[in-house]
C-alpha cells in the first residue's frame, strides 16, 4: 500500500513550470499522479454498523462495524483503530489497525498494525505485523504454487 488511509491528506502541489524548446512553457503535461483515478471507496464511519453485501466498491474503510458473508473484488481493505469487520473478505491488500473476526484473504499483502487484531483465518502472500499486533487463529501463506480460494472455484477445484 502506497499510503495509509489514516494519514492526513496531502495538500495539492502548485503546478511547476516546465520549459520546452526556447524556454516556452509546455502545456498538457500529465504527471503519473494525474493519471491515477481515485478508487471507488466506501467508508463506514465511527458509530455506524452495516450488515450485508458490498458491491462495486474498490476500497473499503471500516471505522465502525461491518458484518458481511462474503465480499470479493475489493482492491483494498482498511480497518481503522476501533473498527470491526466480521465475516469473510477477499482483497488485494489489507491493513488492519482495528479488529477482523472471520476469514481474510489478501492476495498480495496483509499489514497488521500495532493496534490490530486478526481473529480466525488469514491468507496472504506477504505478511507484516507491527510490534503489538495480534493474530489469533490460522495464517496461510499464498505462494506461486498455491491458489486463492476464488481461483480454486474458478478452476473448478
Amino acid at each position: 500500500m502506497a499510503r495509509s488511509p489514516f494519514a492526513p491528506p496531502m495538500p495539492p502541489s502548485p503546478p511547476s513550470p516546465i520549459a520546452g524548446p526556447g524556454n516556452m512553457p509546455m502545456r498538457n503535461v500529465v504527471s503519473p499522479r494525474d493519471e491515477e483515478q481515485p478508487r471507488r471507496t466506501l467508508v463506514v464511519g465511527r458509530g455506524i454498523s452495516v450488515q450485508g453485501t458490498v458491491q462495486d466498491a474498490e476500497r473499503l474503510v471500516v471505522e465502525g462495524t461491518v458484518e458481511a458473508n462474503m465480499i470479493n473484488g475489493l482492491a483494498e481493505l482498511s480497518i481503522a483503530h476501533g473498527g470491526v469487520f466480521k465475516g469473510e473478505v477477499e482483497v488485494d491488500e489489507a491493513e488492519v489497525a482495528g479488529t477482523i473476526d472471520g476469514t481474510l484473504t489478501a492476495r498480495h499483502a496483509l499489514i497488521v498494525r500495532a493496534t490490530g487484531r486478526v481473529l480466525g483465518i488469514a491468507r496472504c502472500r506477504r505478511l507484516q505485523v507491527e510490534d503489538g499486533g495480534q493474530i489469533t487463529g490460522r495464517i496461510e501463506m499464498i505462494t506461486n504454487a498455491t491458489e486463492t480460494p476464488a481461483e480454486d472455484r474458478i478452476n473448478g477445484i
